[in-house]
């Protein structure tokens, strides 16, 4: 199967750091990769050029003779060649290669890369700076919709930023775009879940969780590994309210006696064998602890009553 994927880019590139002559650092190229047959005879040099200048203030030549790029940048006025660019710049460099080859792979005039069938982005956020979230998923979106190829593509995320960027664009330019989903790691069956995703916001990590433990509270088989979720939920609810501790965000009662029983539940019910050790069902007297720590916290917080009864589409895999 031919397929482009960013992290395989990554891969293909190399720092010389020059140890001996600290002068001469430069980016090696792996010269075997098909991904560099256009370098020269397509100008990839020019278009990524074109496509840098968008993200940052730095330069760069390539030479195929020794397969190194080398970087350059102005300070006060005169140009510093040969400079080590940060972990992210470089990471910027890369994903420029990266989307020029996506061009020429989706243009069907160019032969060179004919060859791919599947072109694969993961997550390419998390290697730019967080305001280069809109110009990116623009541009992807306007690169695919502009093209007249046959070429299959998937583009994956965990930021939200990104995905609602992505999801206004496609929708803006693809009018029949009617169907979506969020694929979630189901643990009750070691498959996946295709939630319905509604609006161009994503569903985050906690509140999956959050209905995935409603939906166990709703039958008998509420396992002791429970708590440490709900935990791990509480725990992020109290860091994004500004508590320190996860019991803050516990219904109290008005003698306050009930709320320390109930943090002394998740504490203990959420550590050691009890939690991942001996995941074994919880007794009934533990279930009812379990749903009224978890039911306070859903209407303390007063979570949307629609997400615990959307339309799910499960996808078992082996």
């Amino acid at each position: 199967m031919a397929t482009i994927r960013k992290t395989f880019t990554e891969d293909l590139f190399f720092w010389n750091n020059d140890l001996d002559g600290d002068s001469d650092r430069r980016l090696m190229l792996n010269s075997d990769s098909r991904f560099f047959q256009g370098i020269w005879e397509l100008e990839m040099d020019n278009r990524i050029r074109t496509l840098l200048s968008r993200y940052a203030d730095f330069d760069f030549r390539i030479d195929t003779e020794e397969w190194a790029v080398r970087f350059a940048r102005e300070v006060d006025g005169q140009t510093v060649d040969n400079i080590k660019v940060s972990r992210g710049e470089e990471n910027i460099f890369i994903w420029c290669f990266f989307l020029v080859i996506v061009e020429l792979a989706l243009d069907p005039d160019i032969e060179t890369y004919r060859w791919v069938k599947y072109i694969y982005i993961d997550d390419p956020i998390s290697s730019l700076d967080e305001q280069n979230a809109i110009v990116v998923g623009n541009h992807l979106v306007q690169l695919f919709r502009d093209a007249q190829s046959t070429v299959k593509t998937v583009i994956s995320t965990h930021h939200t930023l990104f995905f609602n960027v992505v999801h206004n664009e496609l929708k803006n330019h693809f009018r029949d775009l009617t169907s979506q989903y969020v694929l979630a790691h189901n643990r009750r069956f070691s498959g996946y879940l295709l939630n319905k995703q509604k609006g161009d916001t994503p569903c985050f990590h906690h509140v999956a969780a959050l209905v995935e433990l409603y939906e166990v509270s709703q039958n008998e088989k509420i396992h002791t590994y429970h708590f440490n979720m709900l935990r791990t939920i509480l725990e992020k609810a109290a860091s994004f309210h500004g508590y320190a501790h996860f019991s803050s965000c516990i219904k109290k009662d008005k003698d306050d006696a009930d709320g320390i029983l109930h943090q002394r539940f998740v504490d203990i019910l959420s550590h050691g064998k009890y939690s991942l050790y001996e995941p074994a069902e919880m007794g009934e007297e533990t279930k009812e602890y379990f749903r009224k720590i978890l039911y306070d916290f859903i209407e303390r917080y007063s979570f949307n009553p629609e997400i615990f009864h959307s339309e799910r589409e499960e996808v078992r895999t082996r």
